[in-house]
């Protein structure tokens, strides 16, 4: 069937809607650097002293919210795996590699089947094409932090516009949109991760409302 106009307008290109301050790139589904190597490199990272100071800040920025040690986490695209290591919970992943250490660390859990009390997503939820399923099972607490800008010409000029690997785009406003469609408010915004050495990210804390 021939591509409505639409579709050949918007293939391989950014899709802005700056009436929410949301944008959305076409990652294709079935390519994208999630292997052996993406492992080892996020496994470095979380040895560094940036990592340090990042695992810190958001094993700090949960505890203040979720104080029952008994309540169910998930870390939804683990990066290195030191948050899951040090928070003692539970992670999710579609890198193989990932997905081997977390079960031999009996901490693999599905998020898209599992309800859960609060799910982590350092540097993820930009990944996940359709996360409507994925957060619909956060019953309490969802806790994120990823890229923020102003403008198209922001991301096309930033270092996080990655073509092979996020799909969504977000100005603060528009995250807060995006997951109060989702059934969350707002909580908390900071700059922890930034005034950890990163740059242009935002960390939020959304809390279930509906």
């Amino acid at each position: 069937m021939q591509n409505s106009l639409l579709e050949s307008l918007t293939n391989n290109r950014l899709m802005w809607l700056p009436e929410i301050g949301i944008g959305y790139y076409p990652v294709p589904k079935d390519q994208h650097p999630y292997d052996g190597s993406y492992w080892d490199k996020y496994r470095g990272y979380d040895r560094t002293p940036m990592g340090d100071r990042l695992t810190t800040a958001r094993l700090a920025l949960v505890r203040k919210y979720i104080k029952e040690p008994q309540r169910i986490i998930i870390d939804v695209g683990i990066g290195g795996g030191r948050f899951v290591e040090e928070m003692d919970c539970y992670g999710w992943d579609i890198n193989p590699d990932a997905v081997e250490w977390l079960a031999r660390h009996h901490a693999l859990m599905d998020p898209w089947q599992t309800p859960v009390a609060a799910m982590t997503f350092w540097d993820s939820l930009e990944h996940i094409h359709e996360p409507s399923g994925l957060l619909a099972n956060a019953k309490e607490w969802v806790f994120v932090s990823c890229p923020v800008f102003e403008t198209p010409r922001d991301i096309q000029r930033s270092k996080h516009y990655r073509k092979d690997e996020h799909c969504w785009y977000f100005t603060k406003q528009g995250l807060s949109g995006f997951m109060e469609m989702h059934g969350f408010g707002l909580v908390e915004i900071n700059s922890m991760e930034e005034e950890a050495g990163r740059e242009d990210i935002g960390t939020f804390v959304f809390k279930r409302i509906a």
